[in-house]
């Protein structure tokens, strides 16, 4: 089941959030061959903008990355997964996720109410294998690989791929977000990268805890990061040098990375989007 889903999403998708998606933008990551459009942000419960985008694209899986379980009840996601699949078979993917504890008042017992809400949203009908979790240390990558069809870990460097996989096993989907800036002057593109990486990620104790597991210090995480931390999460350069580093992902063990292309403010993504097909080598699609 997993091995078919990670065939269906392909090696490269685009996460974005979703305010910034629109029917229209998702066509064009169709056109250009990507395999998922992944939403950030924590849509509502509802899902409504899946089946909008759903409709726009012929060949585009759609996936969530995240639901938050403290603000979309389940029952509520479970029928939007029944009503979407009932409409576009096999197209949707439901990510969940604990969230971040600054932004939660709620925020207690993290694991126990995350394995209780993918329980709720199996009995509620959501297939096991259409069901991934945000996932970052090995408690909940375990529960990922035990209950759901993989993990969509967030911010994360290919050496996190790496134990990820060891921990989940061989069958089930990996798919890590990765930040990419398309320029050539790496000055410019890191400090692009920094401001990104900075606020809000390096104030929110769950990546910054994922982060020195991974052997970076209190030095790597001060003031917007170092230039080994930022390089480490925001792949930079060219098309082709951007390229060759969303691929370590696939090398360290992912099925499919999903790609967070940062621009300056109100700048079109479409050409940047195209660029990058074109260095991964993506198939292009008909136009519907």
């Amino acid at each position: 089941m997993t091995a078919k889903l990670a065939d269906q999403l392909g090696p490269f998708g685009i996460w974005r959030g979703t305010p910034q998606v629109t029917p229209e933008l998702a066509a064009e990551l169709d056109r250009l061959g990507y395999g998922a459009l992944w939403l950030g942000g924590s849509p509502a419960a509802d899902l409504e903008i899946v089946d909008r985008l759903l409709a726009a694209t012929s060949g585009l899986t759609v996936g969530t990355g995240i639901v938050n379980m403290w603000q979309s009840d389940p029952a509520t996601v479970a029928r939007s997964y029944a009503r979407i699949e009932a409409s576009y078979p096999g197209r949707f993917v439901l990510g969940v996720g604990a969230g971040h504890r600054e932004a939660t008042p709620e925020y207690a017992s993290p694991y126990d109410t995350l394995a209780t809400y993918v329980d709720r949203l199996l009995a509620a009908g959501v297939p096991a294998d259409r069901l991934v979790l945000a996932a970052l240390g090995p408690r909940v990558l375990r529960l990922a690989a035990d209950r759901t069809a993989g993990a969509i870990p967030y911010l994360v460097p290919p050496e996190h791929t790496r134990q990820a996989r060891e921990i989940l096993g061989p069958d089930k989907l990996l798919a890590p977000e990765h930040k990419v800036v398309l320029d050539t002057d790496t000055e410019r593109a890191r400090a692009l990268g920094a401001r990104r990486v900075r606020v809000p990620y390096l104030g929110l104790v769950n990546y910054t805890s994922n982060l020195r597991r991974l052997g970076y210090t209190d030095a790597d995480l001060a003031g917007g990061g170092s230039d080994r931390l930022v390089d480490a999460l925001v792949a930079h350069g060219s098309p082709e040098q951007v390229a060759a580093q969303l691929t370590a992902h696939l090398t360290a063990g992912a099925d499919h990375v999903c790609i967070q292309l940062l621009t300056e403010a109100d700048a079109d993504p479409v050409p940047q989007y195209a660029e990058l097909a074109n260095a991964l080598g993506l198939p292009r699609r008909p136009v519907a």
